[in-house]
């Protein structure tokens, strides 16, 4: 029978070991400090913008902003009615909702494809990167290919081209978070519904979105959020104006451009009302992101 002597190791190498644990404490350390100083960078400017809004914004918010359409300057006339944004307002959830009424859709069926019939194919592959850098591409591109498609040939700018403009930037959004959702669906669910002699696209509409329905809507509110603040596309589509307008085929007001043409306007008055307009947007987007937030915690 025999037997094993266990020797310890030799001082030089005990020695080496503490000194890389040394070095890795400290090294985690250090990025431990510098992850947590970005974050407390990245969260003092975020909350100076929210104060910042939340100071200029509230002081000039009233219900003569939100019921009242676009005045001249009243600077040196107290007297003289305020204006407000209720025309941008209204413009704005008018493009938006057509915007995100045809973006839907179609992005949707491409995401349903991608996912559920074009794995692995070299067409799908091209599909997918074509969606990727639709999804990153600026917005003033948008802005300037629907200027030539749409502005040009109807002989000025419209409230439909403004509202085509955020379609297009609505389908990349619908389309990766539809293919997403639906890859997180087990393949061994889908099978035992062809398996019940259902067809596919049974199977797809009566129970893949079904289980995606969630993770779906999160993506349409996300890309809802995306365009109600864009102001690059539609400063060459809609164009904006200083009434309420519900005619698509004329120029249309929208929040985005009012705050950006009020705030350099350099009257004290329209500046605030800018103001005004900026926190209800960031409001707006804010309260989208959070149901969006809440809807895929849900699903998780």
């Amino acid at each position: 029978m025999s037997t094993t002597i266990f020797e310890p190791p030799p001082r030089a190498a005990v020695r080496r070991s503490a000194a890389l644990a040394s070095r890795r404490k400290a090294v985690d350390l250090m990025v431990k400090w510098f992850c947590l100083a970005a974050t407390l960078v990245g969260l003092f400017f975020l909350a100076s913008i929210m104060a910042t809004l939340l100071w200029r914004g509230l002081a000039s918010m009233d219900w003569v902003v939100l019921t009242e359409e676009f005045r001249p300057t009243r600077y040196g006339d107290e007297t003289a009615p305020k204006g407000g944004l209720v025309h941008a307002i209204l413009g704005s959830l008018i493009q938006t909702a057509i915007g995100t009424a045809i973006g839907t859709p179609i992005g949707l069926l491409v995401g349903t494809y991608l996912s559920e019939y074009a794995r692995g194919s070299a067409f799908g592959n091209v599909l997918r990167f074509v969606s990727d850098v639709l999804l990153s591409a600026p917005s003033i591109l948008i802005g300037l290919f629907i200027y030539q498609l749409v502005v040009l040939p109807m002989g000025g700018f419209s409230g439909i081209a403004g509202a085509l403009a955020l379609a297009i930037i609505v389908i990349p959004v619908v389309v990766r978070t539809t293919e997403d959702m639906l890859q997180l669906i087990p393949n061994t669910l889908r099978e035992a519904v062809i398996g019940l002699g259902a067809p596919k696209w049974k199977m797809i509409t009566l129970v893949c979105y079904k289980a995606a329905a969630s993770g779906i809507l999160t993506g349409i509110l996300l890309a809802v959020a995306r365009i109600a603040g864009e102001t690059a596309p539609l400063l060459l589509t809609s164009f904006g104006n200083n009434v309420t307008s519900f005619d698509l085929s004329t120029a249309m007001a929208s929040l985005p451009i009012a705050i950006y043409q009020q705030a350099n306007s350099g009257f004290p008055d329209l500046i605030e009302i800018a103001w005004s307009g900026a926190l209800l947007v960031t409001l707006g987007v804010l309260a989208i992101n959070i149901i969006a937030r809440t809807l895929l915690r849900g699903r998780q």
